[in-house]
């Protein structure tokens, strides 16, 4: 159907359409085996997309820490029909084609340090799950075979294939596909809020945190751990920022014990933090650097491990390979959008605009602390986290019964009933997102901290 609002008789049919065959993913089928129907995004254009009835929202969340330029580019879309008219798809197995050669070129000038090597994939997951095989045959091949663990912390998402899993710190997305790959440990986040021990020192909880990390590699033992794998910002949990001096530590930690650092930057690279990588705002350098989401803006899937000289250098040699691969990995036509989409953050200035802009997003959105039902706002760059809880003063989180009223039940609906598209996660304490388009600034941030404090107002009366 080319119409983008759907008639009465339209929208039934593509609802029975979607019940009867739609697998939505992280979705209860539930809602739609009711008939109570699901959303159809039919359009978007720069930071609003419009429902199958013509409604109107701000996408607050990017899609998914996707669209970061915005949706509706032409330009994007015009430079993917030109390519695949040219070369719609060519593997890169043992061969090249022009765009992944220049995307592979662009981001290695972007990386920071030595990391010059890109593997692209075509998505997060399975950005991570090279990272993941490549640190374990990488050190196999300097005959420490015995180096296989890794390291993550405590609710951090790193995706859902087999292998990503055992990085992925979330229990619940674990237990009903064990057993996944064994090797994986959880060390504390940076979740400041939580960690009343501390105080107000930012700086030493930063410290105590690493500390941690270096615990756990020497309990499992040195000999044991491959690699140690993060976030810059922690995305599930709530946007947990890195304190003053964390991946500072981290870094020694990693070379004192041998242990490859890699910056899980799937979210958080192309301009998220304000930066093409986000290990550059923190001022650590990295072995390697998994990446998808912005690259492209969304509107050609793609995804990245881009490696450092060190780990890169046994494969320059003799008959050694990495049999690893995918069929999609540096797809022509995306890595042609890919290469459009960074000359627009460079000619429009998008890491410019979030860098002057951010901490303008967080004031606004701190005048919600006023609010009972809130009680930290946290994050950086255009990545806020909006924590709430039962109580200010003592902290008090919601039970699972009551997070289940409170965010399945009322607040995803009622936001984007207000016209704002975001998430509401549990994954750890129940958690507001925000993580919108780079393009937008002051008028914006001012909408969506009135749509949340009309509906987070309501949500506590409720409560």
């Amino acid at each position: 159907m080319n119409n983008l609002t759907y008639s009465d008789a339209a929208e039934s049919e593509m609802q029975r359409k979607a019940k009867d065959h739609l697998w939505m993913h992280f979705s209860r089928q539930s809602v739609m085996e009711s008939g109570a129907g699901v959303p159809i995004i039919t359009r978007g254009e720069g930071h609003h997309i419009w429902d199958s009835r013509g409604k109107k929202y701000i996408d607050g969340l990017s899609g998914l820490f996707v669209v970061n330029a915005g949706h509706g580019r032409r330009r994007l879309a015009e430079t993917a029909a030109r390519q695949a008219e040219e070369l719609a798809f060519f593997p890169v197995w043992s061969y090249a084609h022009p765009n992944a050669i220049e995307l592979a070129d662009r981001l290695a000038h972007y990386a920071p340090g030595d990391l010059n090597r890109v593997f692209f994939s075509t998505g997060g997951g399975e950005a991570v799950e090279t990272a993941f095989k490549l640190a374990k045959y990488y050190w196999k091949l300097q005959g420490r075979p015995t180096k296989h663990k890794v390291i993550s912390r405590a609710v951090a998402y790193h995706g859902t294939t087999q292998g990503a899993l055992a990085v992925t710190g979330i229990p619940g997305m674990k237990a009903m596909f064990e057993p996944v790959t064994p090797g994986g440990f959880r060390v504390p986040n940076t979740n400041f809020y939580r960690a009343p021990e501390h105080g107000d020192d930012l700086t030493a909880f930063g410290i105590w945190a690493a500390d941690r990390i270096e615990e756990m590699i020497q309990f499992e033992g040195p000999d044991t751990v491959a690699a140690v794998f993060l976030e810059p910002v922690q995305n599930s949990g709530g946007c947990f920022p890195p304190p003053p001096g964390y991946f500072q530590r981290v870094r020694e930690i990693c070379d004192r014990h041998d242990v490859l650092l890699v910056s899980d930057e799937v979210i958080c690279a192309f301009g998220r933090i304000g930066h093409m990588f986000a290990c550059d705002e923190y001022g650590f350098v990295p072995d390697m650097i998994t990446c998808a989401k912005g690259m492209t803006s969304g509107y050609s899937p793609i995804g990245a491990t881009i490696v450092s000289d060190r780990v890169y250098e046994p494969f320059k040699h003799g008959q050694t390979s990495f049999a690893h691969g995918y069929t999609f990995g540096g797809h022509p036509v995306s890595a042609a959008v890919a290469l459009a989409n960074l000359d627009i953050f460079e000619e429009e200035k998008l890491n410019e605009n979030v860098r002057a802009n951010s901490p303008l997003f967080r004031s606004t959105l701190e005048k919600l602390n006023d609010l009972p039902i809130v009680g930290d706002v946290r994050g950086d760059g255009y990545f806020f986290g909006i924590e709430l809880v039962k109580d200010k003063i003592t902290k008090e989180t919601f039970d699972d019964d009551e997070s289940e009223r409170l965010l399945r039940g009322f607040l995803s609906k009622a936001l984007f009933d207000a016209g704002l598209y975001c998430r509401a996660d549990d994954r750890g304490d129940p958690v507001i997102q925000l993580a919108p388009p780079l393009t937008i600034g002051a008028a914006e941030f001012d909408e969506i901290e009135q749509i949340l404090r009309g509906v987070l107002t309501e949500a506590w009366n409720r409560l």
